[in-house]
């Protein structure tokens, strides 16, 4: 079992033990839920509307399952116990209600760390938003959950709302390790999440941080996309690819893991419709 105060990982570190990301979720769900009078409650630190997916309500919540070396969030990721407030499903609901009306805006998001973590939480929130006048909820996931949680898939099925985001981090085991923290046994489990997106028939689109040469090379992305491809080639043609920004958080970070990067980016991989090696 980890231990917080010792054990439990905050960074990943040029000496860093690779952690095992299943464990993590049940020690960070320790910490970042609790049962209150009106069910699950769980940990966010802020609600706000931001211009993506057009304008969107979001729900930031705090702990996660991965460490990522580029990652934007607060430190809210690493030091979950510090950060936020607890809140029940529906009062949750009732602050990304409130602020999708103060800035007119239509759709709900839970973003920031991973959303996922607080099943019971999740899928009480889905039930307010389905009874909602809002048309569509994204949520955002590194899709480990939902790759060895089936049954976690197949309730969110049941909502006609969701549109869920799979981040992957890495297209190789070992820059899965690298770039995570997570033992690179864990690199199959955000696909199984996929297939049993599609199992299920959930709306869901996949994200990579797979558009950036300064800490992808191209032979892991090809892999990426290859192995995309195996699972359904409308998967790579609809590929969300990402690079990273230069967030204080994620400097920190990166300087952490020992890796140097030179900014500004100086240039992209070009989009895969333009190379389509896929088969």
């Amino acid at each position: 079992m980890l231990k917080a105060s010792k054990e439990y990982p905050r960074f990943v570190t040029l000496d860093f033990e690779p952690f095992d990301p299943v464990e993590l979720i049940r020690e960070t769900e320790k910490i970042v839920t609790r049962r209150g009078p009106h069910g699950l409650e769980r940990k966010y630190e802020a609600f706000y509307a931001t211009g993506v997916y057009g304008g969107i309500a979001t729900g930031y919540c705090v702990g996660c399952c991965f460490r990522c070396i580029f990652c934007w969030v607060s430190m809210g990721r690493d030091y979950p116990e510090r950060f936020g407030q607890f809140y029940s499903a529906e009062q949750a609901f009732n602050q990304l209600k409130a602020a999708a009306h103060k800035h007119r805006v239509n759709k709900l998001r839970i973003s920031g760390a991973e959303p996922t973590l607080g099943k019971e939480h999740l899928l009480s929130l889905l039930e307010h938003v389905e009874a909602s006048e809002f048309p569509r909820f994204i949520l955002e996931t590194n899709g480990i959950l939902l790759g060895i949680d089936k049954d976690y898939v197949q309730k969110i099925s049941r909502f006609t709302k969701p549109h869920v985001r799979v981040s992957l981090k890495a297209g190789t085991p070992e820059a899965f390790r690298k770039k995570t923290g997570a033992q690179q046994e864990a690199f199959e489990i955000p696909f199984q999440a996929i297939r049993n997106l599609l199992d299920y028939n959930v709306s869901f689109h996949v994200a990579a941080m797979s558009a950036d040469p300064r800490i992808v090379t191209p032979q892991e992305r090809q892999n990426l996309i290859r192995k995309l491809a195996e699972i359904d080639q409308r998967l790579v043609l609809n590929l969300e690819e990402e690079v990273m920004d230069a967030y204080d958080t994620t400097l920190a970070r990166l300087k952490l893991a020992g890796w140097k990067v030179e900014w500004p980016l100086k240039s992209v991989y070009k989009p895969i419709r333009e190379n389509m090696d896929t088969r």
